[in-house]
């Protein structure tokens, strides 16, 4: 008669175990659809204006949603029970070294420290899966209130490109058969770049309306107007108006062999920089119109050109995955830093008030650099969809990401994601958002977006106090 070795008897109870483990789950689960029936009939005798078959089909829904719980509850503590016992080996094997071999201690003590890793993974994927389980019935509440205020439309084609003036009267400048626009830091002038290997100045004059004064009620009741005819004149007063045209620039900047994709004004309006798909930047006398510096270094066409707001700096993006540092701050010395930080084309890169450079790239990526140390970036904020022209608050120091799938985030300069702009049916962006400026005159309406759908959106933003101090 054959005889059972040690190994078959044991795995043979661990087997029984199993299926004793299982047996259980399974009665446990057929409890649980008896436990619908029941709730059911305790049900019928109460009071509500549901239904009945819809009470019957939620209470089959959320009884679903029970052993799913129960279910993933089980595996928890089956993964849990697991954790533990692995821990407890390692710290066994590691109080076991071999005075004798100290080599074969080291290794031990290296392969029970990677092995000690490996465990605080797992419990770190553990604590994850049950977070995301427990977040995802919270309600996601914004760190920010986002409004929408108007919508600019008038524009035939896709816009590219938006900016608003520093100074007063506040203008907003839209950029549709033009790659960009920007405004003269103190004079009522407008920079624009084009595909036809040119970049324009052009000279305008806003005036605002005089307010109206207050109509004369002072007339009698009893005296025959005929108010028909006055409101008929009040109508063809107050209708749509010539909107005036410049149709000559100022100057005209030519030097480039490619479009002309940005251009910017540096600190003191007095110089222009470009940028070009003919790989290079120029700097350009703005009295003069004469090229003063050629910025070549780029292996493939630029795609963006920002200017620091208060320091001779420019920063330039390009589809071959870098931005470069040009400074300018030297007249005899004009130095260049070239930053590798992303893995696609580098859409744009802008200046902060202080001492940072944030860039965004079609990786779906972010990242926040500073000028005082750019080997690595501080933050990096990643995204599920390429990212467009960038823009960064001067007072409240907030990033606004447009992106290619329509939608607009904003993220402070820590990476911290304050808010996601409202888009639906209604309101938002329709299609791939293409750029983003902030008006920091106008609280009312502080942030401006540009699309693919043909408008410009107004929105107001409003952080908190406390994270403001944040």
């Amino acid at each position: 008669m054959p005889v059972e070795s040690g190994n078959s008897t044991a795995a043979r109870q661990v087997k029984q175990k199993r299926k004793s483990h299982s047996l259980s789950i399974r009665r446990t689960n057929s409890t649980e659809q008896d436990r619908p029936g029941m709730q059911r009939d305790l049900l019928e005798g109460q009071d509500s204006k549901l239904p009945m078959a819809l009470r019957s089909n939620l209470l089959d829904l959320f009884g679903q949603i029970e052993r799913e719980f129960e279910n993933l509850y089980i595996e928890n503590l089956e993964l849990r029970r697991e954790i533990d016992s692995l821990n407890d080996r390692l710290a066994g094997e590691g109080q076991t070294v071999d005075g004798g071999d100290l080599s074969k201690g080291a290794l031990k003590t290296k392969a029970s420290h990677s092995t000690s890793q490996l465990s605080q993974k797992l419990k770190t994927t553990y604590k994850a899966s049950t977070s995301k389980i427990v977040s995802s019935f919270k309600a996601t509440t914004s760190r920010a209130v986002c409004q929408l205020v108007k919508e600019y439309v008038g524009h035939r084609d896709g816009i590219w490109d938006l900016a608003v003036t520093r100074v007063q009267p506040l203008v907003l400048g839209t950029a549709s058969a033009v790659n960009s626009i920007k405004f003269h830091p103190t004079e009522q002038m407008a920079l624009t770049a084009s595909g036809d290997q040119t970049a324009h100045i052009w000279r305008y004059m806003v005036q605002l309306p005089l307010p109206q004064p207050p109509a004369d009620t002072s007339a009698s009741l009893d005296d025959d107007v005929d108010f028909s005819d006055k409101d008929e004149a009040d109508g063809e007063a107050d209708g749509p108006s010539e909107c005036p045209t410049i149709r000559v620039a100022t100057t005209t900047l030519k030097s480039h062999q490619g479009v002309v994709i940005a251009a910017d004004w540096l600190v003191g309006g007095k110089q222009v920089v470009t940028a070009s798909w003919d790989r290079a930047a120029n700097l350009y006398d703005v009295e003069t119109s004469e090229l003063v510096h050629a910025l070549t270094g780029h292996d493939q066409e630029l795609t963006h050109c920002c200017t620091h707001p208060t320091q001779r700096l420019v920063v330039t993006s390009s589809r071959d995955t870098t931005f470069r540092l040009w400074d300018f701050r030297d007249p005899s010395i004009h130095s260049v830093n070239v930053f590798q930080g992303h893995t696609d084309t580098v859409t744009s890169a802008v200046f902060t008030v202080g001492d940072n450079v944030v860039s965004g790239s079609d990786d779906r990526t972010v990242k926040v650099w500073d000028l005082k140390n750019m080997r690595s970036p501080i933050a990096t904020i990643r995204t599920d969809s390429a990212v467009n022209r960038i823009s960064v608050s001067a007072n409240q120091r907030i990033i606004a990401l447009p992106h290619d799938n329509r939608q607009v985030r904003l993220f402070d300069m820590s990476g911290v994601r304050l808010a996601r702009l409202p888009r639906s049916n209604r309101q938002g962006h329709r299609r791939m958002v293409c750029c983003s400026a902030w008006n920091e005159e106008n609280q009312a309406c502080n942030l401006f977006t540009c699309g693919f759908d043909r408008q410009a959106i107004g929105w107001n933003i409003n952080i908190p106090a406390l994270l403001q101090e944040k």
